[in-house]
């Protein structure tokens, strides 16, 4: 299989952009420089926000979108992803302006909970995920349940994403989304889906262990895959 350019609309965040990256390379099976696979990023960071844009008429995110998925697409990408979870309520307009396929985290983590006999999960996500009810959409027909945290622990999620990762705060409080978490689980969610990409950082930057589901990683594994390259699971 002839190897293809994976291509990075990013910028949503940029810490976020430079998880992906890490993950294709770490995942991919390659003992030189050359057996890696050529990745092409755009850090788009004029890409307004996400959740803003959906709940409280913020600037429309997909135009930004759709430019850097043509750029990249001119750079040689054969294929294009897009690491942000909130994001993907703009897919059909970047799918849309493009030749080339966009991979769709969602649906991906749909298929791997599936695959893994997940039938009911906790959602972690901003509110522009969670209110639009994209993860809903995507598990549509799954059989897998989807549970989402109360009042209080969705603004705990909020408030770990922008106040403590987007922030670059190292000393964020965490205590009230550890309660989230653990609410879920109590309540019947087998595992957690981090469905914000800056979640999984926050798991590594506050020292969080709890069963979870990184939706950057399924991403990045089938990317690799579907670029024509062995992914290391």
């Amino acid at each position: 299989m002839e190897k293809k350019a994976i291509g990075v609309i990013g910028g949503m965040g940029p810490l976020a952009t430079v998880d992906i990256f890490r993950k294709i390379v770490l995942h991919t099976r390659a003992e030189t420089d050359q057996e890696h696979l050529r990745v092409l990023i755009d850090n788009n960071t004029a890409i307004p926000d996400r959740t803003e844009a959906l709940l409280h008429g913020g600037g429309d995110p997909a135009p930004e979108m759709v430019k850097s998925a043509r750029l990249l697409e001119r750079m040689g990408a054969g294929l294009l992803v897009i690491p942000c979870n909130t994001a993907h309520n703009f897919y059909g307009a970047v799918q849309g302006a493009v030749d080339i396929p966009v991979l769709h985290m969602l649906r991906l983590t749909a298929r791997d909970l599936g695959r893994m006999g997940v039938k009911c999960a906790g959602l972690l996500a901003t509110d522009g995920t969670v209110r639009t009810g994209a993860y809903q959409e995507a598990f549509a027909g799954t059989g897998i349940g989807l549970l989402t945290p109360d009042a209080p622990g969705q603004q705990a999620m909020m408030d770990m994403v922008y106040r403590g990762v987007k922030a670059g705060n190292m000393h964020f409080d965490i205590s009230e989304a550890r309660r989230a978490m653990e609410d879920l689980l109590d309540r019947g969610a087998e595992t957690l889906v981090l469905g914000c990409t800056e979640l999984p950082l926050a798991f590594a930057l506050y020292h969080m262990v709890y069963p979870a589901v990184d939706p950057t990683l399924v991403l990045a594994l089938e990317a690799i895959r579907q670029a024509g390259g062995e992914a290391l699971v």
